[in-house]
């Protein structure tokens, strides 16, 4: 049996999502600046995408800006808004458990002069809202807070925070990284108080190498990509059009039915979580006393006490099962969790952790599966672990 539970790193894509793109690439692939009656076939699919994610968001179809991905959508809210507003103040606060995509721009944005506070977070992986009006301050121009967590599912109080920053200033702009959070949770900037939401494909069983990004109206932002002009001289270059309508599709077609899939995935979670703790030395990292639904449905992160995080993967792996050891979104190569060090997980469990994320592909006989080869394989693993 094969089993993926990696989804947080990347999702399979939708059949109709498949289907669309080959459409696109093979059969109407013109570029949608071109005037000719194949441009504006493709032009015609840039529209269907931005009235379909404006319509999920409730926003205008003018706040949408398509991107390669979420980290490009990152880069140009965090460096775009921090160069456009440099005038205003130069202070910026984002937290400690964000995503490489927000956290080297903001390194590199301190690098150009600006200062950045970094929120702590609790045990469980959130930001303390006193914490949040503690660190504005009169120069503060953006603030970054994700929705969603990637590695430990911990769900950030959005919108509780869009209404502190507003409240102590209006000027003040908020980004949210909802990579995670998007195609799991009905997410309404305007509701919030979000100025800037950066979304990704393929986490919503869409294609990789292509994204959005919410901009509200009347927000200034300086470009980081220049060219040809393309989307308002906001994000120059040929737009990926088998990519952008495929995402809507992915997009459309979560949302179809995203009550009924989100439920399942908290009844699968909430099934692991309680299976996989009846083992000996198991930790369970992100899920408060309010349980798994205070958490992101689909992300389980496991500290396994006496074997390495490298070892159990390529172990699970042997058996046709495929984890996470931390955020593989960032890089191939095993690193410390900033995360993990954040909510103050024990040293000892650092390199002991593995990520489990599921999807609307995953079954329970998958889970199954997975607890009864975990249950054989981690006293053996351990038996043989160096000391």
């Amino acid at each position: 049996m094969e089993v993926y539970l990696d989804n947080s790193a990347t999702t399979r894509a939708l059949p109709q999502v498949a289907e669309l793109v080959t459409k696109i690439m093979c059969e109407e692939y013109g570029n949608p600046s071109s005037l000719h009656r194949k441009g504006m076939e493709a032009e015609q699919y840039l529209r269907y995408a931005r009235e379909t994610l404006a319509g999920i968001l409730k926003v205008q179809t003018k706040e949408i800006f398509f991107t390669s991905g979420g980290t490009e959508a990152d880069n140009m809210a965090l460096i775009g808004c921090a160069m456009a507003g440099r005038r205003r103040g130069n202070h910026l606060i984002t937290t400690q458990v964000e995503h490489p995509a927000v956290l080297q721009p903001m390194q590199y944005l301190e690098g150009q002069g600006f200062q950045v506070t970094y929120l702590p977070v609790d045990a469980w992986g959130r930001i303390s809202l006193r914490d949040l009006e503690a660190a504005i301050r009169p120069e503060t121009i953006l603030v970054s807070i994700m929705h969603t967590n990637n590695e430990v599912g911990a769900l950030q109080p959005i919108q509780e925070a869009g209404e502190l920053i507003k409240k102590m200033n209006p000027a003040i702009l908020f980004h949210v990284d909802a990579v995670q959070g998007f195609g799991k949770f009905k997410i309404l900037p305007r509701r919030m108080q979000i100025d800037l939401l950066s979304v990704s494909s393929h986490k919503i069983h869409g294609p990789k190498g292509v994204g959005f990004l919410y901009v509200r109206e009347g927000v200034k932002l300086q470009p980081i990509v220049h060219g040809g002009g393309q989307q308002k001289n906001m994000r120059s270059g040929t737009e990926n059009v088998p990519g952008v309508a495929g995402m809507a599709k992915a997009a459309e077609l979560v949302y179809a039915h995203l009550d009924e899939d989100v439920h399942r995935l908290y009844e699968l979670k909430e099934y692991f979580v309680g299976q996989i703790s009846r083992l000996e030395g198991i930790r369970i990292n992100g899920i408060p006393e309010e349980g798994c639904r205070a958490t992101a449905p689909h992300v389980v992160s496991v500290s396994i006490a006496g074997v390495r995080s490298e070892v159990m993967l390529h172990a699970l792996e042997e058996k046709g099962i495929y984890v996470s050891a931390g955020s593989a979104c960032a890089s191939n190569k095993p690193q410390t969790s900033a995360t993990l060090k954040a909510m103050k997980l024990p040293r000892e469990l650092w390199d002991n952790t593995i990520r489990f994320s599921f999807s609307v592909y995953t079954t329970r006989e998958e889970i199954d599966y997975t607890l009864s080869t975990m249950y054989d394989m981690i006293p053996m693993l351990r038996k043989y672990t160096r000391r």
